[in-house]
């Protein structure tokens, strides 16, 4: 009787204990998606705003729906793009996370993301012009040109 209690108790206190046990990693779930985060390492993207929280992406395309409409994600305590600190995106031939800004996309190419078609980040526009070579794509934009509706496209 006192090990299963004990099994009982351990069992609990693992499943119910604080964020840290798990890592400092924020969220696992991505917010937009509901898809876990870490499944998708390739794809990832994040973004920190002022207020300090910190929102981890299965991919840009979902990082895109939250930044061009943050209100309707209350919880983050913001209803603004200008809240966003900084934006991070990794580039998909290396890995290494870049500044979503100066990063370029790649619209339309065979890769698929998490969640269906997807904007592939590189860091720059040769990078992206080799990965259209490699994966196709039938446009390669800078951040500047990315908007609300290319995205709702994506979801289609």
């Amino acid at each position: 009787m006192g090990k299963v209690l004990l099994a009982t108790f351990l069992i609990f206190s693992f499943a119910f204990s604080s964020e840290s046990a798990w890592g400092d990693r924020p969220n696992r779930l991505d917010p937009v998606y509901q898809l876990k985060v870490d499944d998708y390492p390739k794809f990832e993207a994040d973004i920190t705003l002022e207020n300090g929280r910190e929102i981890r992406f299965c991919c840009v395309k979902s990082m895109m729906h939250f930044y061009f409409s943050p209100y309707r994600y209350p919880e983050y305590g913001t209803d603004s793009s200008d809240a966003v600190k900084k934006m991070l995106v990794k580039d998909y031939l290396d890995g290494s996370k870049i500044d979503a800004k100066k990063a370029w996309y790649v619209f339309g190419s065979r890769l698929v993301g998490p969640h269906g078609d997807d904007l592939i980040p590189l860091s720059s526009k040769s990078r992206a012009e080799l990965f259209v070579k490699r994966y196709g794509g039938t446009r390669i934009m800078p951040f500047e040109k990315l908007s609300a509706s290319l995205v709702r496209y994506l979801d289609m």
